[in-house]
């Protein structure tokens, strides 16, 4: 708890007068103003978060992590538990979705394993950061125990530390791996938010009609077993959370404890940072919604968060695919900033002032 509370004391706001600066740059460069729309806001945030008004985004780094959950015996997925650790080891070997996306962004994939149903190698090339094999069954107790819950936020802080022990981090994606872990996400939303489950539960890997009602009944009954504490981000992440849910949200505060932007993935990676955000509600200043997942819990999600998603293009997959093409667009919002001229610079006279 000691790393956990340390940790969140030590988030500080972004630099407001770098953040200002920015928007006064933006306000005088030689085009109509807001002409660039949502990117000029995006770069006065990245301004204030990197303390200087020319960002550059050179070291881009996408966590996955991985996790299993006890809630698969209830039938909540297409795909068995045996591919969580299947997918690991394409991520590790370059050939999954995310591995495509983030070598078109430049950016390089990490793996870490919170809670895997499987024994990896210690050699492997990931971050063993393993809580234990699988949660419980939420449907019938907590999915895991409150220390678990705490290992697993200061697991993600852990991560963060450990790349910046190797080499800076400009910017920080956040993705997931875990079969069945759009229930327990699910299940965070309608916990803090107290709407209906029936509004927040999709089809994850693409279950039918029965497995969908099937899923929502598994989640009202582990909410009604648990009676997780909406106002406890730690009691949700016990009852009703999963490993890799907590090692997103600590990637998050461990991110803004050192100044590093957070794109955030779709519904899992979010739900990870709903935990972050109500743990440090000062983290919020670095996050970035990269996507508007098709999952319907996403949109409250973002609600609730008080963010926009930067693209909608119906995305269902995690792993960190919507963070790596947000980091274009955040990679095009830096330059606008930096780069366009103001009507000064260019000896233009700017119409709006006369």
């Amino acid at each position: 708890m000691e790393k956990l509370y340390k940790t969140i004391d030590s988030i500080c706001p972004p630099d407001a007068e770098v953040f200002n600066a920015a928007l006064k740059r933006l306000a005088e460069q030689a085009r109509p103003a807001g002409s660039l729309g949502v990117l000029e806001g995006l770069s006065a945030r990245l301004a204030g978060i990197a303390k200087t008004l020319d960002v550059k985004l050179n070291n881009k780094v996408i966590v996955i992590c991985a996790g299993d959950h006890g809630v698969v015996a209830e039938g909540v997925s297409l795909f068995p538990q045996e591919v969580t650790a299947q997918m690991v080891y394409n991520f590790v070997n370059g050939g999954a979705s995310i591995n495509v996306l983030a070598r078109h962004a430049g950016a390089r994939v990490k793996v870490a394993d919170l809670g895997v149903n499987h024994d990896f190698q210690q050699d492997l090339p990931i971050f063993h950061k393993k809580v234990r094999k699988s949660t419980s069954n939420m449907a019938i107790g907590p999915a895991m125990s409150r220390e678990e819950a705490v290992q697993s936020v200061v697991a993600g802080i852990e991560i963060v530390e450990e790349l910046l022990g190797k080499g800076p981090v400009d910017i920080l994606g956040t993705g997931d791996m875990g079969i069945g872990n759009t229930t327990p996400s699910s299940a965070v939303i309608a916990a803090i938010s107290a709407i209906e489950v029936e509004k927040l539960t999709g089809r994850g890997t693409g279950i039918d009609d029965q497995a969908l009602s099937n899923k929502i009944k598994v989640i009202e009954r582990a909410l009604a077993v648990n009676r997780p504490d909406p106002d406890d981000a730690l009691d949700v992440l016990t009852k009703v959370g999963g490993f890799e849910i907590g090692g997103l949200a600590g990637l998050v505060l461990g991110a803004a404890a050192h100044f590093i932007p957070v794109v955030c993935d779709g519904l899992i990676s979010t739900a990870g940072a709903m935990i972050a955000c109500q743990l440090a509600p000062a983290a919020k200043a670095y996050l970035f919604a990269s996507h508007r997942s098709v999952e319907t819990g996403h949109r409250y999600m973002h609600e609730h968060l008080g963010l926009d998603p930067l693209i909608d293009i119906k995305f269902r997959l995690g792993e960190g695919t919507g963070a790596a093409l947000a980091m274009e667009l955040l990679d095009a919002a830096t330059r606008i900033l930096a780069d366009i001229r103001t009507f000064d610079e260019v000896a233009i006279v700017n119409a709006q002032l006369q």
